[in-house]
């Protein structure tokens, strides 16, 4: 329901529940948390944008991570920290819907990425003669605008089944605004809907959790194949380090979604899982990139002292 009094309908998210000594220390907290985020990410973004040594396959993929880090970031902590200081829960249903399609394209693009760079690491561990022939500029252009073509395609479909949707209840059942705690609103039916969020979690969640499974088989399959120690150690560095940021993801996407299709879940474990989503991978994924990913981590240091001197 776009039309009519959707746009000037206010909706209630749920509440913080904070005492007031507590809200200029958690609009600090909050605060402090969204800058360290838009640094570090930004800071592994401009990075590899300056580093020549680092224009490869790998991390032109990865450029895409913090992209969509800082989306999510920015769509979650503002609104957050304002409801915090301002003690100020409501939202227009037109703010409501914007932030969910943001926080939407946000968790599909980087379970997306990920995939492709599990893809990345798949062809040059397994297949190393072959790798610059298959991950050529016009491969890597192709996916990364699979990525996002496939990412904006399917949160468009989404979000456009709630315009036939009439909303009868103003309290959103989440800190923040999502399409599961949106569809809550509305007392029409919504099996279309339900139908359509099952097919985007098969896509976004089982398609990608699918490709990890086997790419990483054969990476493991091919590391203890492998004669050379050197070798099967880098490997298995920077795949371990892909993989705990994916399987962070995987898990806490997959179980706040799950948790809004079964009543008995928790309402308050279920907004831990909401918020964890949108709070863990975006502060992790570039600590943990940038500490633990060799040529990262030398070309953040130059790249820092290059700038401060």
């Amino acid at each position: 329901m776009y039309t009519n009094a959707s746009s000037s309908v206010l909706l209630t998210l749920e509440t913080l529940g904070l005492p007031n000594r507590y809200i200029y220390p958690a609009f600090l907290f909050g605060t402090l948390t969204y800058l360290f985020i838009m640094f570090c990410n930004l800071l592994v973004l401009t990075t590899i944008a300056c580093s020549a040594n680092l224009h490869k396959p790998m991390f032109i993929l990865l450029f895409n991570l913090p992209i969509s880090d800082m989306l999510g970031a920015t769509a979650f902590f503002p609104q957050l920290v304002y409801s915090i200081v301002t003690q100020n829960r409501l939202i227009s249903f037109p703010a409501c819907v914007i932030q969910a399609f943001l926080l939407h394209v946000y968790g599909t693009g980087n379970l997306l990425t990920l995939t492709a760079m599990a893809y990345d690491r798949y062809i040059a561990i397994c297949c190393p003669l072959k790798y610059n022939n298959i991950m050529n500029p016009q491969t890597l252009l192709k996916i990364i605008v699979s990525i996002w073509s496939i990412n904006i395609s399917l949160m468009v479909v989404l979000f456009s089944l709630l315009a036939r949707l009439k909303i009868c209840r103003t309290n959103v059942v989440d800190l923040y605004c999502n399409n599961p705690s949106i569809v809550k609103l509305t007392c029409d039916d919504t099996r279309v809907n339900n139908y359509y969020g099952l097919f985007t979690i098969f896509i976004c969640q089982i398609g990608p959790l699918s490709v990890m499974l086997y790419t990483y088989a054969q990476i493991l399959r091919t590391c203890v194949m492998t004669n050379q120690p050197d070798a099967r150690k880098k490997a298995i560095q920077t795949c371990g380090t892909h993989l705990t940021i994916y399987l962070i993801l995987q898990i806490n996407t997959l179980a706040t979604l799950l948790a809004h299709r079964f009543e008995s879940v928790s309402p308050l474990l279920r907004r831990a899982l909401g918020v964890s989503v949108l709070i863990f991978p975006p502060f992790l994924d570039p600590v943990i990139y940038g500490l633990k990913t060799k040529e990262l981590k030398q070309s953040i240091r130059i790249f820092l002292k290059r700038n401060a001197n």
